[in-house]
């Protein structure tokens, strides 16, 4: 049998840490390790079952206390046969989902298949709140830049019409379960220590389904696809994520219904390329522009801006157009647009234009050539100090 690890070392923090520390550094954890963000990976899944479980003995003081007496066998039988297990165990419940908040935006999102749960918890009446659901989006360089509106169509479950969520057939009624009495959970062990769990006949809502509606098949709900209008705000970049709060599935037996988030994906544009708030693009000048200065017109996304060229401006060089970036999606101001001009060398020329050139190049000194200059001593200094070398 594996021995198990230090509550401590699992969390990394001494023994003499806060409560306040431990919390710190279970959050810091659970989010590294936690199995939505590493989907498949049975290590990662392993791994935070077992800081999960040092965090449940060493956030509760009594149980801190015997652990530091005894190890683990002093916190054995708080946890009952077959050792730590969620969907009985974890009585923070509501402290955990404080410490995952920051992963799952409202906390409960983790218990819907990890621990068990089959969704979202059940409150003792029986109602369960629907499950958050995830959409991805593409959307165009424009839409994310101005912002706009779209409809969108997801598939999820809704109350069935037929027995309005019941799940019984229309006449008929649920029963009462006859194992837990219609408590919807059922106490094993005795004397001092008993284990409260969730009655497997009933899932928690203390009566059963005997005449079941046949179009639902009893679940009360039905598979449907839904139509959703989206508000894409301006300066949304790839990744970004929208929250529609009580737009995800509905919720069991009352309860309510879970959240959508929409998360955005930006294709590629044939112009601008995006780093943040900025923007980037390469604009073709003529050689003859590049040569003798001038002024040109640069895209931006308000539409051509003039931008002056000094004569012998070099190709590549880079000018920045304060403010003609992307609007900021949380209104601090806009970015900067960055323009790349490249000098385009003339092809297919013809007679006139070839003995034009060819006239410059008579008129033409080596001084109007600088870096051909530098290029040309740089070789010559290597050919000398390889001759000095005797190679």
């Amino acid at each position: 049998m594996t021995e198990k690890k230090d509550y401590y070392e699992l969390l990394g923090v001494g023994r003499t840490a806060s409560a306040d520390e431990i919390k710190k550094a279970y959050r810091k954890m659970a989010m590294k390790y936690h199995p939505d963000k590493n989907p498949g990976d049975a290590a990662a899944e392993a791994r935070f079952k077992e800081i999960s479980e040092a965090y449940e003995v060493l956030s509760d003081a009594n149980k801190r206390q015997q652990y530091d007496r005894y190890g683990h066998d002093g916190v054995k039988s708080a946890f009952g046969p077959g050792g730590f297990d969620f969907s009985r165990d974890f009585t923070h419940m509501s402290d955990l989902q404080d410490v995952l908040g920051s992963i799952f935006g409202d906390g409960g999102g983790i218990f819907d298949d990890f621990f068990g749960g089959g969704g979202r918890r059940r409150s003792r009446d029986g109602r369960q709140q629907g499950a958050d659901l995830r959409f991805d989006l593409e959307i165009d360089f424009e839409e994310a830049v101005f912002g706009s509106e779209r409809e969108i169509t997801l598939p999820m479950t809704q109350e069935c019409l037929k027995c309005n969520g019941s799940g019984v057939t229309p006449g008929s009624s649920k029963e009462t379960c006859r194992q837990c009495g219609g408590r919807g959970a059922v106490v094993s062990g005795g004397g001092f220590f008993q284990v409260r769990q969730t009655c497997p006949s009933c899932g928690g809502s203390g009566s059963v389904i005997t005449s079941p509606c046949v179009t639902c098949q009893g679940n009360g709900r039905i598979k449907t696809r839904k139509k959703l209008s989206l508000k894409i705000p301006q300066g949304v970049e790839s990744g970004s994520r929208l929250r529609l709060a009580g737009k995800g599935e509905n919720g069991y037996n009352g309860g309510s219904s879970g959240d959508l988030y929409v998360v955005l994906h930006v294709r590629e544009h044939e112009i601008f390329q995006r780093r943040g708030d900025d923007l980037y693009c390469e604009v073709p000048v003529s050689f003859e522009v590049a040569a003798g200065g001038g002024e040109i017109e640069v895209p931006t996304i308000d539409g051509y801006a003039k931008l002056k060229l000094v004569p012998g401006t070099e190709s590549g060089k880079v000018f920045r157009l304060k403010g003609k970036g992307v609007p900021n999606v949380e209104g601090y101001g806009r970015g900067d647009l960055h323009v790349r001009v490249v000098a385009e060398v003339p092809v297919r020329l013809n007679g006139r234009q070839r003995k034009a050139l060819s006239d410059l190049a008579q008129v033409m000194e080596n001084s109007n050539y600088p870096e051909m200059g530098n290029f040309k001593r740089k070789i010559e200094n290597f050919f000398e100090r390889k001759k000095a070398m005797g190679k």
